[in-house]
């Protein structure tokens, strides 16, 4: 479907979550090399959760002997939860650990969140990735919904989604552990030509169709690719869609 604006939106409903992460790696890496053909790197932002973990797997065994170049990837992440290096719950540990074992990127292109070692607080590894993320436009940007309506660790009636000018800011109290994180905000992630969002399950449902309706109070309701967003859902999370969705797609 077409958007209000002139960005294009499409959703996208599929029948369960094993469809949704099987949809997303088969698109996404075809995506991947239709991009590499016409451009020297391609910027991708990923997303953490049990649904992408699941794509990054599949897509690490659709990637074995295609013709991605994992030379010309660049690897960056929407947000991360601040805790050690090694950490099993780092956002970027669970895709790289997948990813890597048929996508071979390079350290230098894999562009991780400091952690906590040795960093006083997430407000510090946050200005230490703003450095780094610098003036970097996003080709894609993968994104999930919390039940909350959460995006990245931008939180509903929180600070973390008050409006900023920063591109990446440290969060503490977050509503849902652990308590430190870091995020990019609305204004970087809105640094992208495309804005893939997946939402799985009912509990995503409520936030789901309220994000698309605009709901202000929702962080993803201002996030929006400047050439497409699309919207991978299940038929769980697609249930409280509002009429004007009601049709297939």
């Amino acid at each position: 479907m077409q958007g209000s604006d002139s960005v294009y939106r499409r959703l996208i409903r599929l029948h369960d979550a094993d469809e949704v992460s099987s949809v997303v790696a088969a698109r996404l890496l075809a995506r991947l090399i239709e991009l590499q053909s016409t451009q020297p790197l391609v910027h991708v932002c990923l997303t953490g959760g049990d649904t992408a973990n699941a794509m990054y797997e599949k897509l690490a065994d659709l990637a074995h002997g295609s013709d991605l170049d994992a030379s010309k990837l660049q690897l960056w992440w929407g947000d991360e939860r601040f805790v050690p290096a090694t950490d099993p719950a780092r956002n970027s540990l669970q895709a790289i650990t997948r990813l890597a074992r048929t996508v071979s990127i390079k350290s230098a292109d894999t562009h991780m969140m400091a952690a906590a070692d040795g960093r006083k607080d997430p407000h510090e590894s946050a200005a230490e990735y703003e450095a780094e993320l610098g003036n970097t436009t996003f080709d894609i940007t993968l994104l999930g919904i919390g039940g909350d309506g959460h995006v990245a660790s931008l939180f509903p009636n929180h600070p973390s989604s008050e409006p900023t000018t920063r591109a990446v800011i440290g969060v503490t109290d977050s509503p849902k552990a652990p308590p430190e994180r870091i995020t990019l905000t609305a204004p970087s992630l809105n640094r992208s030509h495309e804005v893939w969002f997946l939402a799985t399950g009912a509990s995503k449902a409520e936030a789901v169709a309220a994000t698309l309706e605009g709901d202000p109070s929702l962080p993803g309701s201002a996030i929006k690719g400047d050439v497409a967003t699309l919207w991978f859902l299940d038929r769980k999370a697609a249930a409280e869609l509002p009429a004007q969705y009601s049709c297939p797609f």
